[in-house]
């Protein structure tokens, strides 16, 4: 009988040990950036790289996956992005990749919450002069606010999605030096971005793409799992998913390079 209870203790061991083996093993995935190989020609080329990426120093930082937005289409948008997003975070979560949820103005919401209180309690980590970096114009005009469904803005998020689970490991946090000490408190030094607007918060946020690469964490943006604030009445007069891959194409030449949640679940699968 002890013989068996033993075997059995044996096995759980062993299957834990491969569970925190595989989670801290290193990963590789394709990312998609662009050069101009000559310099003011204007000839931007794709390029495809491969990154190895160590899961325990590796983020995911959610950008405003609001429960509603003021823009009707954007709330629509966001529902679509959910459905696909929420079994790619439980994968990543599985492959041990930590999660950040920034749904921002909203941390009142969320003041009791475990994973608020969590990144509270982080000492703080003074930032790194910001490093000098070019910040051309974007490829679209959003200056009307993007909106292509013609809604008036009012502050209509109370709370990020509640299709997105939030972990007990999870943390939440819309507070960019909160996040940057977080970072650096658990020794990870990329982040993955995903969620709206790219030409928006993605970029502009403090906890996003501008802000942390200026502060030498490397970025790389989900490009499948976000989208723009572009009106198709508005400069360059294209559909709103071209729009968005403008965006994205700007945010491969200037910012960080782009991956895809396709690419990320194959690496997991290593």
């Amino acid at each position: 009988m002890w013989v068996m209870a033993a075997r059995s203790i044996l096995l759980l061991f062993l299957a834990a040990l491969g569970t925190v083996s595989a989670q801290n093993s290193s990963i590789t995935v394709g990312l998609r950036s662009r050069v101009e190989a000559f310099k003011g020609s204007g000839d931007w080329r794709e390029v495809h790289l491969q990154q190895p990426l160590s899961p325990s120093a590796t983020a995911i930082v959610i950008c405003d996956m609001w429960d509603k937005h003021w823009c009707s289409g954007a709330t629509r948008r966001v529902g679509g992005l959910v459905v696909r997003m929420e079994p790619f975070l439980e994968a990543a979560r599985k492959r041990g990749i930590q999660i950040i949820h920034a749904p921002s103005e909203t941390m009142a919401f969320y003041r009791d919450a475990p994973g608020r209180l969590r990144i509270l309690a982080i000492p703080k980590v003074a930032p790194p002069v910001p490093l000098s970096l070019p910040d051309p114009p974007l490829p679209i005009d959003d200056k009307r606010g993007g909106c292509d469904t013609n809604d008036t803005f009012y502050k209509a998020w109370t709370r990020e999605n509640p299709g997105l689970r939030i972990d007990d490991a999870d943390v939440i946090s819309d507070n960019g030096d909160e996040i940057y000490s977080f970072l650096r408190s658990r020794g990870i030094g990329t982040l993955l971005v995903m969620g709206v607007h790219t030409n928006m918060c993605v970029l502009n946020r403090g906890f996003a793409i501008k802000r942390m690469t200026a502060l030498g964490i490397r970025c790389i943006l989900v490009r499948d799992l976000t989208d723009a604030m572009y009106n198709p009445e508005d400069s360059p007069h294209v559909t709103h998913d071209a729009g968005t891959q403008l965006v994205i194409e700007y945010i491969e030449k200037y910012w960080c390079p782009t991956t895809t949640s396709e690419a990320l679940l194959r690496a997991f699968a290593q």
